[in-house]
């Protein structure tokens, strides 16, 4: 672990007294470390000095735009999970107070697992443990969706209709703030699909950014906890469908558009696999996916041009530098986008 003094968004000596109050026979001195692979939120991990460990969450270091990174919200959202079949982290608490640590953040329990999210990773499972994990994932998700949002006390959590319209119009506004160059294929993108947005069905929680990587495993392939929630919120549940396939690419894919590898690894589901399970599962209409992994792209790519101008100001909790690992990915997203509403899904990573 880094010393106190050298992580970025940490106030060591003041989330340490907070932390001091809210879990009992904490051994000071706490460490902690910036988790790499997070390209919003910034995600530490905290241990004490008897080997206890924490996971904190907390806003970028700057160039944050108005009403993103809600860190109450994202406290409440798996707060409320925390009865159900879902399977989130326990949690320490939220800190609204930004005399504290510069920014609202919160503490929830590390949850052991492996996060396949490369092949090493991945191939650290068991051959059986990989089998299971698709089925796992598309049993979870389906208790995402199956969740009643009035009994847990997310009824309120967002606006149940209009979800995609929503969504086009939310990141429309974010990727018109933050590109710093015109790219048709995206522009193509946007106005085909905000001139064939599908009827939505009845209204769940929609993760908003569910993959194989935003769950932790067990060897055997059972989630043990979901991460990620920033970007929960009601409606569209095939909206999490198609964002999940844009993640999930496969061993014959052509080179992948920076997407993680894991389940390329022998043993995985393939993306029919996953749909087919889905249906099974909750008996909704799939015949129209592909218009939900266009948008999947399509916020990937708003996404990472608003990473993208974070990253060059050194906002993410490093330094950046002309090795800029997003900018030539955007447009690609864009052209797999279309791809999608084509018919052709996972045709065109590359």
């Amino acid at each position: 672990m880094e010393s106190n003094a050298e992580v970025a968004g940490i106030n060591a000596t003041q989330v340490t007294d907070w932390m001091s109050q809210g879990v009992p026979n904490l051994t000071t001195p706490l460490s902690f470390e910036l988790i790499t692979g997070g390209l919003s939120n910034l995600t530490y991990r905290i241990e004490d000095a008897a080997g206890g460990r924490w996971v904190l969450r907390r806003p970028p270091l700057g160039h944050v735009l108005a009403t993103a990174h809600d860190m109450g919200r994202e406290h409440r959202i798996i707060s409320a999970l925390q009865s159900t079949a879902v399977p989130v982290p326990p949690l320490v608490g939220f800190c609204d107070d930004t005399a504290i640590n510069g920014a609202p953040f919160y503490v929830m329990d590390h949850v052991d697992g492996i996060i396949a999210r490369d092949i090493p990773a991945a191939e650290s499972m068991p051959l059986a443990g990989r089998a299971a994990a698709g089925k796992n994932l598309i049993d979870v998700l389906a208790a995402i969706h199956d969740v009643d949002i009035d009994a847990v006390g997310l009824g309120e959590l967002g606006r149940r209709e209009a979800y995609v319209e929503r969504q086009l119009s939310r990141w429309h506004k974010q990727w018109e703030a933050t590109k710093d160059a015109e790219i048709p294929v995206m522009e193509e993108l946007h106005a085909r699909l905000a001139t064939s947005v599908p009827v939505q069905g009845p209204a769940t929680i929609v993760h908003g950014d569910y993959r194989l990587d935003n769950c932790i495993l067990n060897p055997d392939g059972s989630i043990a906890a979901v991460l990620d929630w920033e970007l929960c919120t009601l409606g569209d549940s095939l909206a999490d469908v198609g964002l999940m396939l844009v993640y999930w690419t496969e061993a014959n894919d052509a080179v992948s558009i920076g997407l993680p590898l894991g389940s390329t690894v022998d043993g995985f589901s393939t993306r029919a696999q996953l749909l087919d399970m889905y249906a099974d599962r909750t008996g909704r209409d799939l015949s129209g996916i592909g218009y939900y992994v266009a948008l999947g792209y399509w916020k990937l790519a708003c996404i990472l041009q608003g990473v993208l101008v974070r990253y060059r100001a050194g906002a993410m909790g490093t330094a950046a530098t002309d090795d800029d690992p997003f900018s030539s990915q955007v447009a690609a997203l864009g052209k797999a986008g279309i791809e999608a509403l084509d018919g052709r899904i996972g045709a065109n990573n590359g």
